[in-house]
């Protein structure tokens, strides 16, 4: 993979390339410059590539050709394509024809329909900005963003992605907020690069992202006859089966064939929808697979990430799957993340986070690494609760997922630099040198002079930063803003520090003694959140404690820490959020923490008094009439009667653990933080218990009487 926007095959996106290849559902570059006016092109990517704020007068003339080209492409209506707060995506749809007045219809799309829709914002969560009775929102449209063709069945949609904003003017969506983020970044960015001499000709810096994604895919018929699947995407009840993932077999084993027909029929509708899709394969948990794309603009990677997330979904059934995308569908298995791979890029191309061959001697780099490290250093708790959310909590500090305690894996070659900085002069760097592998016919593998750890919530991995803890299931939009927003106030700390230093006409000499005096502060203050060893270990969480590291074991304690001062005021510092867009986004987090739970603790109950209960109670009579038949020929069996009575003990540990679900998730509390406390502390464990029960009568009911789909059917029926 790559973090450059663009190739160096004639100045390409990824996407555009993928588009010669498989064709196009995006109105991409390739078609905008074969039917727009020279200036008008040239315009709109003044828009797109730099940042220039949109010429109204080109939004007819970009509307008649889209509109042009969607109908030569079947479509029949368009619709206003965005990402609410929900964590999904939202689309209204609008007829592109209207009649004519002569007993015919005419296509019609304007500009001012391109630029501007109103769909109704009162049922969308806004988290306290408007009253259900304010309905009035506007999306605004995004040029930077393709706009593209959804095909169903029958139909195709013409989409344009847009921003979605109240009519008071606030962010009720993703997108805005990461724009400004990026817009924040940049400008910080630009002052390094000034400072080293370094900008000529960059007009703007933006951040890169290239998200994984795993995924569970199940029989079809069988996520039908799980409540818990169809309601919730997980198993509340599932006892672990003979084999799991214990003998690692499924990890890059060879795709099944009704798996492989999936995902190149899922892959095809991405490339025309312009996803760069590159990888596929086997994860480590048996049903599991991982779906990775090259890199791409940040705010152009959310977008597509939406995309991924509804294709698989949408095309999983035609193969009789279902796709499932919650971080932890199953027990006893890995659950399913989303590697956020992070980066800086010029809009020229050039990686800020490429360390380059002699690494000791790009100052520039040690300083963009360095602002990195004291961000996540500094703001470790808000970047824990950009990822908080109650399915999340199933996954993180499990052995498949990193821990709660965010912190940096640098490699021995980056360590040792910054080593050398904070005692002075770097005067070396680590090289990796080459691998032998003994077999003439084999050859000689250049080795990176650092070692990758799968265990780091954050880890430098080549020329970017894994941020390995985002769920499978969330937006990236909303870690990558708060990413975005933490890097650009270093920057512009350092960016400070070293402006007083060197002054407005830096030697050399000078600006390399400014840069190692501010590095070196800089690693002496926050070198505590480095550490390359094993994440998983009790060790590393006693010594976390030590170093002071903030240990956020749930999603309810992280959700406290978007309250806080300190978060607001950066924030609205880089005009990021304001304090209410900030406070809608706390109360809308908390507030879908406790419906989440309180959904799945009423589904745990329905199934448990439903099919769960009767299917013991079938089984008690079973071994009642066992134990009678026994008694009643003459025989003596001991054991026989003990069995039954462990059982009905169980049976009525069934009934008390469902009340007790049914009694701690009946309680309300009008402070919804006070409610997410109350759920976390009484509801949850309630529901371990009752899991534990249902799990232990799986072992013992008959099968012909249980009436679930087992852990054994749904991850090994491929």
């Amino acid at each position: 993979m790559t973090t450059s926007v663009r190739s160096l095959n004639g100045g390409k996106t990824a996407a555009e390339r993928i588009d010669s290849i498989f064709g196009s559902d995006i109105f991409s570059r390739v078609i905008m410059r074969q039917r727009l006016p020279k200036e008008v092109y040239r315009s709109l990517l003044r828009t797109i590539d730099r940042g220039e704020p949109l010429d109204p007068a080109v939004a007819d003339v970009v509307a008649a050709s889209m509109k042009d080209w969607a109908i030569e492409n079947g479509a029949t209506h368009y619709t206003h394509w965005f990402q609410p707060l929900t964590g999904l995506t939202a689309e209204k749809h609008d007829s592109l024809a209207a009649p004519d007045g002569s007993g015919g219809v005419v296509f019609n799309f304007s500009g001012s329909e391109l630029v501007q829709g109103e769909p109704d914002a009162s049922s969308f969560p806004s988290g306290g900005l408007r009253a259900t009775f304010e309905a009035r929102g506007y999306t605004a449209w995004d040029a930077t963003s393709p706009a593209f063709l959804m095909r169903g069945d029958n139909n195709v949609t013409l989409c344009i992605p847009t921003a979605f904003v109240s009519w008071t003017g606030e962010a009720l969506d993703t997108k805005i907020p990461l724009l400004r983020s990026v817009e924040a970044l940049s400008r910080q960015a630009l002052r390094i690069l000034k400072i080293f001499g370094t900008d000529q000709g960059i007009s703007r810096i933006v951040t890169t992202v290239g998200p994984e994604q795993e995924y569970f895919l199940i029989d079809r018929e069988l996520f039908f006859k799980r409540p818990d699947l169809l309601t919730c995407e997980r198993t509340l009840f599932g006892a672990k089966p003979p084999k799991g993932q214990q003998l690692e077999d499924h990890y890059f084993g060879t795709i099944p064939p009704r798996v492989l027909a999936f995902m190149a029929e899922a892959e095809r509708e991405l490339y025309r929808l312009g996803v760069p899709v590159k990888t596929r394969h086997n994860e480590v948990a048996p049903g599991q697979y991982e779906i990775a794309p090259l890199f791409e603009p940040s705010h152009i990677a959310s977008d597509h990430q939406m995309l991924m997330m509804e294709t698989l979904k949408r095309v999983a059934p035609r193969y009789g799957l279902q796709a499932l995308l919650h971080e932890k569908p199953f027990a006893g298995v890995n659950g399913s993340g989303k590697h956020n791979n992070w980066s800086m890029s010029t809009d020229t191309g050039v990686n800020l986070l490429d360390p380059q061959d002699e690494t000791h001697t790009n100052m520039q780099f040690l300083v963009f690494l360095c602002a990195t490290i004291r961000a996540v250093d500094l703001h470790a708790d808000l970047l824990r609760a950009s990822i908080a959310s109650a399915a999340n909590d199933h996954r993180l500090g499990a052995n498949e997922a990193p821990p709660a305690i965010i912190s940096i894996f640098l490699g021995k070659m980056l360590g040792d630099i910054l080593e050398q900085v904070e005692a002075g002069l770097p005067k070396r760097t680590i090289k990796g040198g080459v691998l032998d592998l003994g077999a003439k016919t084999l050859p000689m593998l250049p080795r990176h002079s650092g070692d990758r750890n799968r265990t780091s919530p954050f880890a430098f991995t080549g020329n970017k930063f894994e941020f390995r803890a985002v769920g499978s299931s969330a937006s990236i939009a909303w870690p990558n803003t708060v990413l975005n927003t933490i890097v650009a106030e270093s920057l512009d700390y350092i960016a400070g520090e070293l402006e007083k230093s060197v002054g407005t006409k830096p030697t050399e000499a000078k600006l390399q003694l400014a840069v190692v005096s501010v590095l070196k502060q800089v690693i002496h203050q926050h070198k505590r959140v480095i550490f390359d060893g094993d994440n998983y270990s009790e060790e590393w969480h006693a010594e976390a404690e030590r170093r002071g590291l903030p240990n956020l074991t749930d999603s309810v304690e992280a959700f406290a820490v978007l309250r806080a001062k300190k978060n607001a005021e950066l924030f609205r510092k880089y005009g990021v959020l304001s304090q209410a867009e900030l406070d809608s986004r706390t109360h809308i987090a908390i507030e879908k923490y406790v419906k989440q739970l309180g959904i799945e603790g009423e589904t745990m109950v329905s199934m448990a008094r439903n099919m769960i209960l009767p299917a013991a109670l079938q089984h008690q009579q079973r071994m009642a009439g066992a134990v009678a038949a026994t008694k009643a020929a003459g025989v003596d069996a001991p054991d026989t009667t003990e069995a039954l009575r462990s059982f009905v003990q169980l049976v009525t540990r069934l009934r008390n653990a469902t009340s007790a679900v049914e009694e701690a998730g009946s309680h309300h509390d009008a402070d919804s933080m006070r409610h997410a406390q109350q759920i976390s502390r009484d509801l949850k464990p309630r529901m371990a218990d009752l899991r534990e029960v249902v799990d232990a009568l799986e072992a013992l009911v008959a099968a012909d009487l249980w009436p679930l789909p087992t852990y054994r059917d749904l991850l090994f029926l491929k």
